[in-house]
């Protein structure tokens, strides 16, 4: 939303010529001549992959919180929501005649970056019950099969990316990624690279919150026991790294809008958890998830550990197979077309859903609530 407000307020298109800038160095790194590619796929959360193409992202940032592209299909103007340039009008370094390919959103917030994934798990194709996962400042949330898919998205906010935490950080080295408490109540750590701790990143908060409730000294509202205001993980570094109860009330917020996301797309097909037949984790931060420690504080469902599969980068996969296949493309364009997309906040018991969501306890099927 910050970088909706930028762009409708300075029409310079500062931001495309950013991500163009950052895109031409990554380009220009390939072990090949930036001349000789000829076709580029890109994908990215509906605001990103617009600014990129030179939309105008406004209608984004505001209800009912759609792409032009997307308002564009309504009105009849356009087929899809996949958009398609020329390197020069993006300032890409590639072949001239070379095609830079959007894959199409799915709808508001849900981005071509979940589109992707959908490609990258082969829905199109699959007759269980899944449900896909990209946890971040906007989580993704998919279920279906080829049947029926609905599609959500939460407004998390950046606490499990490091995001207004004192010493929260992304995953680069020197973060803190794993915390395990030793029962004389100190503190194990694993920092990326083995570098000294200067912060910690998503998968070591899990841990934190986890290993607190674990060992008793959190409690399920997320307070410290005897009236501590923050716990010491790690002092091997320059500074200490500390988890902080203000933090820890960030981190549950952004947990309770994940867990209404879940509970009211799953309300919405009609299934609960059990139901599930696999559970994918999209995205870095959930490749590095300790499953045991994001089932105990909520962060995902409690079912079997044999249904969560954390496959990574999905995105990125989706994108190289649109990237080697254009039936592929094509395919999920239609796929796309046919996914119902649920507004959290028009569901009835969403607040309910949130408030529980924001405590610190095992993710089950709940009772549809009264509104």
């Amino acid at each position: 939303m910050s970088r909706i407000h930028y762009d409708t307020h300075h029409k310079g298109k500062l931001l495309q010529r950013t991500l163009a800038g950052y895109l031409t160095h990554a380009i220009e790194g390939f072990p090949v001549p930036p001349g000789t590619i000829y076709e580029m796929v890109v994908v990215g959360n509906s605001t990103m992959r617009d600014l990129f193409f030179r939309e105008d992202v406004y209608s984004i940032g505001q209800n009912p919180y759609r792409s032009i592209t997307e308002i564009e299909v309504g009105e009849g103007k356009r087929a899809q929501t996949t958009l398609v340039a020329t390197p020069r009008r993006l300032q890409l370094p590639i072949h001239p005649r070379a095609r830079v390919y959007g894959l199409p959103i799915i709808s508001g917030h849900v981005g071509a970056d979940a589109a992707a994934c959908m490609l990258a798990v082969d829905l199109a194709r699959e007759d269980r019950l899944v449900a896909v996962m990209d946890i971040g400042t906007n989580t993704e949330l998919i279920l279906g099969n080829r049947h029926r898919i609905l599609a959500a998205s939460c407004p998390a906010g950046p606490a499990f990316e490091g995001g207004k935490i004192l010493c929260g950080m992304p995953g680069l080295p020197g973060a803190i990624e794993k915390v395990r408490a030793r029962e004389d109540g100190s503190w194990e750590t694993s920092v990326i690279d083995g570098a000294p701790p200067e912060g910690i990143c998503g998968s070591g908060l899990v841990d934190a919150l986890g290993e607190l409730l674990r060992t008793g000294r959190m409690n399920s509202l997320g307070r410290l026991e005897d009236g501590a205001s923050e716990v010491v993980l790690d002092a091997r570094g320059e500074l200490p790294v500390v988890l902080r109860e203000a933090d820890i009330n960030e981190l549950a917020q952004a947990k309770g809008a994940n867990v209404a996301g879940l509970h009211v797309i799953f309300d919405q097909y009609g299934v609960t958890f059990d139901d599930l037949d696999a559970f994918y984790l999209a995205g870095g931060f959930g490749r590095h998830l300790d499953v045991a420690s994001a089932k105990r504080i909520g962060l995902i469902p409690d079912i079997p550990d044999e249904k969560i599969l954390q496959v990574g980068n999905a995105a990125i996969e989706g994108a190289s197979i649109a990237l080697l296949s254009s039936p592929k493309r094509d395919e999920l364009e239609h796929l796309v077309r046919g996914v119902t997309h649920c507004r959290l906040e028009t569901h009835p018991s969403f607040f309910h859903f949130f408030v529980e969501g924001c405590q610190f306890q095992s993710v089950r099927t709940q009772e549809r609530a009264k509104p």
